[in-house]
């Protein structure tokens, strides 16, 4: 099977969820006040809500898959969700909104070439190391954590090995930064980008997810945080997902800044919902483009097409392909692209 084509845009965060249908393993809690919302993503994406009561994780990929496809990109990198450990390496029983097992995207990437499978490993975890030593094998481009969600302190000096394993792999860490309010946070300090420290460091290649954004109104602010780290660390950039939401793309001027926008990288958050009022409310796009946006029905296109809108270049929507754990020659998972 042919790899994905280097040349067009890579969407860097997408979500794989699933529901345990078919026996992927994967598991969804969705609460009373997270209903609505579930509801709403679904609808955004153009999926029925009663998805769920059908054989939902086949109808998700299935979708997904006819997006990508129908979409400028030339690949989706699909992530795995891990559960959450405590500080010793015990899982949470209950905690969690949900699980994607790492076995599940690496086979959903081996049978679809528009898929890149990012796996996701607890470092507390007492086999973290032998399961990153089972993705690498089984072939990972990227490892996706959400610190503050998983409550990962990745400064903690007990994961440098594996920060180390990593790096000498040549496996990017997508990280969540900045608020988070779709999944249930246990540290909230943990969205501050400082966190990432080490790893950067141990020479671990780091996306800042969000690019350390707020998501509520409350959020502490911490962009101009991750703005100041790329002068002290060269392999540290950030992902501009969910940037079509009323507050994480606040920032999109000083994102595409000199200095700045060489680091950023495209990413959707798919399935989070797109629209581009929010921009042309904040003068990013003109009035044209917004309702150019809003007669896209494919909800990954919508998202490349308004950011292309704003002003980022080409750049910021091939970087990502640089960072991946590629092989050039068969573009195929394996090993860095060099170049």
């Amino acid at each position: 099977m042919a790899g994905p084509d280097f040349s067009k845009p890579l969407d860097f965060h997408v979500h794989i969820v699933g529901t345990g249908a078919s026996g992927t393993g994967c598991w969804l809690r969705v609460g009373f006040w997270h209903r609505p919302l579930a509801g709403l993503m679904l609808r955004g994406v153009g999926m029925s809500p009663d998805a769920f009561e059908r054989n939902f994780d086949a109808l998700y990929v299935e979708h997904l898959l006819a997006q990508v496809r129908s979409s400028s990109l030339g690949a989706a990198m699909i992530l795995a969700h891990d559960e959450v450990y405590d500080d010793r390496g015990t899982k949470m029983e209950g905690v969690g909104s949900f699980y994607v097992p790492n076995e599940y995207v690496l086979r959903l990437a081996r049978e679809n070439r528009e898929f890149l499978p990012a796996v996701s490993i607890h470092p507390a975890r007492p086999d973290a190391l032998e399961e990153l030593e089972k993705c690498l094998a089984g072939g990972a481009v990227a490892m996706k954590c959400l610190p503050n969600c998983h409550n990962i302190d990745c400064n903690d000096r007990r994961f440098t090995k594996f920060w180390e394993r990593m790096a000498e792999a040549e496996l990017p860490l997508l990280a969540h930064t900045g608020g988070e309010h779709t999944v249930p946070v246990i540290r909230p300090d943990l969205g501050n980008p400082e966190v990432l420290q080490l790893p950067l460091e141990c020479g671990v290649k780091v996306v800042a997810a969000h690019c350390a954004t707020k998501s509520g109104l409350t959020d502490p602010e911490y962009f101009f945080a991750l703005t100041a780290m790329f002068k002290k660390y060269p392999n540290l950039f950030g992902d501009i997902s969910a940037f079509n939401v009323p507050l994480r793309g606040r920032h999109v001027r000083e994102c595409l800044k000199l200095g700045v926008v060489e680091r950023m990288i495209h990413g959707s958050d798919y399935p989070v919902p797109v629209n581009g009022l929010w921009a042309w409310l904040r003068g990013f796009i003109h009035w044209q483009a917004w309702r150019a946006s809003a007669n896209e029905l494919n909800v990954l296109e919508r998202d490349y097409q308004i950011k292309v809108a704003m002003g980022f270049p080409e750049d910021v929507f091939t970087r990502g392909w640089k960072l991946l754990r590629l092989d050039p020659e068969n573009k195929k998972p394996g090993q860095t692209v060099r170049g």
